[in-house]
């Protein structure tokens, strides 16, 4: 995947100053790197690479205060008393409550056996509260996924089975509440729930949240892996959802994540002007020009349209993204890299060296 990554980069740097050094005698020169006419991200105000925020997709200042809450002090209440203030049919909940699971998960590999002490204090010292059940269930959830001895193997089956029963504790404690049940979207996709025990499992969902973006991403990701990475059947799943939207839905935007899902392993230059990507391109920008501001799911959409949009050379569109997003880099498609930060900062780079390529400046990208 490593190579793969290195390929496509070698490809986008190829795309952006291969018209430069074609039209150099015409009058245009190339900016060297560390010169001062180079393109430098830092010029826009853009945020440092070692300074983004790899937790989260967009800003959210009272989760970020009651995550420095939890982790300075070592206490859980600052964190209950968010999730108790946090609506249950959002999108905003089940961010939160991964943020909190992902932390904890963080410090447990960092302090193992000794970290997230907080998150233990909780379950025992307030059973009932809904906000640590979640939250459990979504640590056991990451740390199947990230740290059991690989895909497949007895520990992460072990794990697995316990996020299983823990997300189904979770919904006991907030019966009206569809987070468990996307929590519980990961666990059947990792265990290979049937399709049978899945539409249960999805009717649950769709009862409490018929439009939540996250939930349809977690079924996305199950149909993927059922399917076997076929296309059609995910573009069906993906446009069904979209057509169902209502106006100001993120949803318009799932067919962009299935496409995502299924881009080739071996990537022709031709696949980024395919008519299956542009439409999806397309649906995409105009959820995100059509959605509420505040949407939480808003940020995901652009991080996504963000790394499509550079490899399609639409460097005005991409650095739009950027001007949105820039500062947080936790969502598709960086955190699937080894370092979500630097894979951000390299589209980042691309997307600001192509839009100085055809003219643009920082006094010209509106703020």
């Amino acid at each position: 995947m490593e190579i793969l990554w290195f390929l496509i980069a070698m490809a986008m740097l190829v795309a952006v100053f291969g018209p430069y050094l074609r039209r150099r005698r015409g009058g245009i020169r190339l900016a060297v790197p560390g010169s001062s006419d180079a393109a430098d991200p830092e010029n826009y105000g853009f945020v440092r690479q070692e300074q983004l925020d790899v937790r989260v997709p967009g800003p959210d200042e009272d989760l970020m205060d009651a995550l420095e809450n939890v982790r300075s002090t070592g206490h859980w209440r600052a964190a209950s008393q968010l999730l108790a203030g946090t609506p249950k049919e959002g999108e905003r909940r089940w961010q939160r409550v991964q943020a909190f699971g992902g932390a904890a998960a963080l410090e447990l590999v960092e302090q193992p056996g000794a970290g997230a002490r907080w998150l233990k204090a909780w379950r025992l010292e307030a059973e009932k509260d809904p906000g640590g059940a979640q939250v459990h269930a979504e640590l056991l959830v990451q740390q199947a996924w990230r740290h059991s001895g690989g895909v497949g193997s007895t520990d992460h089956r072990i794990i697995l089975e316990e996020a299983r029963e823990a997300c189904r504790k979770a919904a006991l404690l907030s019966p009206g509440d569809p987070v468990p049940y996307i929590t519980e979207l990961a666990v059947a996709r990792a265990l290979g729930y049937s399709e049978a025990e899945f539409d249960a499992l999805w009717a649950k969902v769709i009862d409490r949240a018929p439009e939540h973006m996250g939930a349809h991403l977690a079924a996305l990701h199950y149909w993927c892996e059922k399917w076997h990475g076929s296309r059609e059947q995910a573009d069906a799943f993906s446009h069904a959802a979209a057509a169902r939207a209502p106006q100001g839905s993120l949803l318009a935007a799932l067919p962009l994540f299935a496409v995502y899902e299924h881009i080739p392993d071996v990537v022709l230059t031709n696949f980024w002007e395919s008519a299956v990507v542009t439409r999806a391109v397309e649906g995409a920008l105009y959820a995100v020009h059509t959605a509420r501001p505040d949407d939480p799911m808003l940020a995901h959409v652009r991080h996504m349209l963000l790394s499509f949009l550079v490899r399609m050379g639409r460097w005005a569109e991409a650095m739009e993204q950027v001007r949105h997003v820039d500062g947080y880099v936790g969502a598709l498609p960086w955190s699937m890299a080894g370092d979500p930060a630097e894979q951000y900062a390299l589209f980042r780079a691309l997307a600001v060296a192509g839009y100085e390529a055809n003219g643009g400046t920082p006094a010209t990208l509106p703020h």
